[in-house]
């Protein structure tokens, strides 16, 4: 099996906040369930074939959840036909429109993402939510930093961390008015301080999963910094039980990047965790070319293990002890391989391409750790 290093040293645990439990679909969110990890495309919904393929694109990346926009009434019914295509339940996102709101739910929606004060009369709410309770449908409020309610940005002058946990307030109190429980709550806005702020009250005043996410948060290298730091730094406190890394980028790359955060905090595990040093001038092979091209060969891999690429004496045999398997440059082109920390064999550099060498004992691992669970389980 893989090294489970939590196990044996504490102080990596992340104590999670404790939340109550919901449903989307057949996903849970909160409690003691993994967090989830979801993204959202961006393809016209209505081009219903394309919305299949994107969905199906990020349901192999690993997406728990998938968010489809539903801005006009042939979006929502386009629901029909995308939701039995493909397996990871869809959130409906809507704005404003309360017909689309109960359209999604009755055409399949496993939640809805709304801000019941925003979608108009109390009648107008109270038909979305019975459209959620007929359907079994979850419910997202989804309070955002751009788009407070006017009397808010009049009473705090901006958008602050107290307007945002009072708005989320304002929707909630909505919902269990109408004896309306099964939702969860995100409060985002794309400055990291503001937004973990935010989170942060919320997260003493209630006990509703959150959404965790820094919205808007840019490109595919400079959104996930800002992810990374935002969301990891309420991560690590506890906070949080489903994310999205919002990046002007290919959806896919917000799920990487989300397994990414989590994997960093012992949070999830999924797929191989790449242990490896920046290279400088003691390296005995291209370490970052290495990496590079062995990133790439197997994305394939979901089952969780580490493996370290060190390209000297240095650090790589220390490394090589908290890794699966380990590769560490050695002279002359002879390196030393490492399996679960012990020495393996050695590498001659020139008998086999380094990368192919590592790629089969990844393939070989893995299925070993399938054998075995399924050992256990059976």
């Amino acid at each position: 099996m893989t090294m489970d290093h939590n196990s044996v040293r504490p102080w990596r645990q992340v104590e999670r906040r404790k939340s109550r439990k919901i449903w989307v679909g057949d996903v849970a969110v909160g409690g003691d369930a993994p967090i989830t990890v979801q993204s959202m495309t961006n393809t016209l919904t209505t081009d219903v074939q394309a919305t299949i393929n994107q969905i199906r694109e990020l349901e192999v990346a690993g997406a728990d959840i998938v968010r489809v926009s539903c801005p006009d009434e042939e979006s929502s019914a386009a629901l029909k036909q995308i939701i039995p295509e493909v397996t990871v339940p869809i959130i409906a996102d809507i704005h404003f429109h309360y017909k689309r709101g109960i359209e999604a739910a009755k055409n399949g929606a496993a939640c809805l993402r709304i801000n019941p004060g925003n979608i108009g009369s109390a009648d107008r709410v109270r038909e979305v939510i019975k459209a959620a309770k007929d359907n079994n449908c979850s419910i997202r409020i989804g309070v955002n930093a751009g788009s407070l309610e006017k009397d808010l940005l009049e009473k705090y002058g901006e958008p602050c961390p107290e307007a945002m946990v009072e708005s989320a307030q304002r929707h909630i109190q909505i919902l269990e008015d109408h004896d309306f429980f099964n939702f969860k709550i995100a409060c985002k806005g794309s400055d990291v301080f503001l937004a973990v702020a935010a989170y942060q009250q919320l997260a003493e005043i209630c006990d509703y999963p959150l959404h965790v996410g820094i919205t808007e948060a840019g490109s595919l290298r400079s959104g996930t910094i800002k992810s990374a730091i935002g969301m990891g730094n309420l991560l690590w406190a506890g906070i949080g039980d489903t994310i999205r890394v919002s990046l002007s980028a290919d959806p896919v790359e917000e799920i990487k990047a989300g397994f990414d955060i989590l994997k960093s905090l012992g949070l999830r595990h999924r797929g191989v965790n790449i242990v490896s040093c920046p290279s400088c001038a003691r390296q005995q092979f291209q370490v970052i070319d290495t990496v590079q091209r062995l990133e790439e060969r197997i994305e394939h891999i979901t089952t969780p293990m580490t493996v370290s690429i060190i390209g000297c004496v240095v650090n790589g045999p220390g490394e090589a002890l908290m890794t699966d398997i380990g590769l560490t440059g050695g002279g002359q082109g002879n390196h030393q391989i490492y399996v679960g920390g012990d020495k393996a064999h050695r590498f001659h550099q020139g008998d086999q391409d380094i990368v192919d060498h590592i790629v089969e004992m990844i393939e070989e691992k893995a299925e070993q750790i399938k054998a075995e669970e399924a050992k256990l389980a059976g």
